[in-house]
């Protein structure tokens, strides 16, 4: 990945990795990058940096544009390693006395990431910074998505840099939203739901704030995946619309099967469900990674979970899923619980108190066959999925 030009003076120096396949349990098929900002101004600020293994290639991206050396200041938006891992080697390059920006947190997250003495200067939320010719502003941005984290807003350019919102986990040939089209709003989509769900409440109140601030953005620079520089509003309404988590007609079947029964009453019920006019997914776990599934929660109304009993417990992959998703708390969802067994039956009250744990809203006490579902028991499934369709259509009415 070379220095891609943004706007006149405003470079993306940060590198592709190509290869990544998982960050931290969430799927990055597409691969990611980690965005750097370069800004040419009477003073040159780098905002960001990359992951440790990546930061040659990242010195040489900015040696492209201009000398390191003759970097003034750095600004720092979130201290996490992917966007920090290389700020040891860029001081180093650039000379340690150099002015290092970021949140009073940031610094002290940074003095606990690293032991050199750095010129920290720890801004206020609101602080602005006076680079010659440009303006910084400073907008602390606390929890989207750790405590350091902030927004750094370039005035006369209305570019928003945004450190990990608005970003897309996804490495490409293309750079810009008008070059990679709507399908990148999928992996903005599977951001929001895996990273940033947690904390939905924050980003509305975020997003008030940008708007009582009267700040124009005409360009959005995250530190992952493609800049939004043809629609920017397009990513802050959805955004807005995910927060809000007002879920679709859209109800998700997922399940795991050891000797496929309970795959045979995901089906049924499914087809209940879709004989209701409800769009749905059955969605098997082993199958499908749990980033991808927690995507398709984000904007279903109905959760409904299937799982064998295995040793009086949850089948592993599905007592797996319930914890990833308990923790990022999806709200608004009725759900339901299905599942065969042998001899003992323990899963479907396991799952239903899991999701009355999640303050899911249980529509039925829950479906369990034991061994084999005959054609009654099939018929069963499918009456369950249509009062599951029933109430879909109740609840989003």
């Amino acid at each position: 990945m070379k220095p891609v030009k943004i706007t006149e003076g405003i470079y993306n120096v940060g590198i592709a990795d190509w290869n990544i396949r998982d960050f931290h349990g969430y799927s990055t098929s597409n691969g990611t990058t980690y965005n750097a900002y370069l800004i040419i101004a009477d003073k040159i600020i780098l905002i960001d940096t990359v992951k440790k293994e990546f930061c040659d290639e990242l010195l040489d991206n900015i040696s492209q544009v201009i000398d390191p050396e003759k970097i003034d200041i750095v600004i720092s938006n979130h201290t996490e390693m992917d966007h920090s891992g290389g700020l040891p080697r860029v001081m180093h390059r650039i000379g340690e006395d150099k002015p290092l920006y970021c949140s009073k947190m940031g610094a002290k997250n940074l003095a606990r990431h690293f032991p050199q003495k750095w010129n920290y200067h720890a801004v206020e939320n609101g602080e602005e910074l006076n680079i010659g010719n440009k303006t910084l502003a400073f907008l602390e941005t606390r929890m989207l998505h750790w405590p350091d984290s902030m927004f750094t807003y370039l005035k006369e350019d209305k570019i928003l840099f945004s450190s990990d919102g608005f970003g897309q986990h996804f490495a490409g040939p293309e750079k810009f939203d008008d070059e990679v089209g709507d399908e990148i709003m999928y992996q903005a989509k599977k951001y929001f739901a895996n990273i940033l769900l947690l904390y939905s409440n924050k980003v509305l109140k975020l997003l008030d704030t940008v708007s009582e601030m009267g700040l124009e953005i005409d360009t959005i620079c995250p530190d992952h995946g493609i800049i939004w520089r043809q629609d920017p509003v397009k990513i802050i309404q959805a955004y807005a619309k995910w927060s809000k988590q007002e879920p679709e007609k859209k109800a998700v079947v997922i399940y795991d099967t050891m000797w496929k029964s309970t795959q045979a009453m995901a089906e049924s019920i499914a087809s209940g469900i879709a004989d209701e006019g409800v769009t749905v997914k059955p969605i098997h776990i082993r199958n499908s990674h749990r980033s991808e599934i927690m995507t398709e929660i984000l904007d279903s109304r109905a959760v409904i979970i299937g799982s064998p009993t295995l040793n009086n417990q949850l089948f592993p992959t599905v007592a797996d899923l319930l914890c990833y998703i308990k923790g990022l708390k999806p709200k608004n969802k009725i759900s339901g619980a299905f599942g065969s067994y042998g001899w003992s039956g323990e899963s479907v009250k396991l799952i239903k108190n899991e999701l009355e744990a999640m303050k899911f809203e249980i529509i039925d006490p829950g479906l369990k066959i034991q061994y084999v579902p005959d054609k009654n028991g099939l018929s069963e499934c499918f009456e369950y999925g249509k009062k599951i369709g029933k109430a879909v259509k109740e609840y989003t009415s």
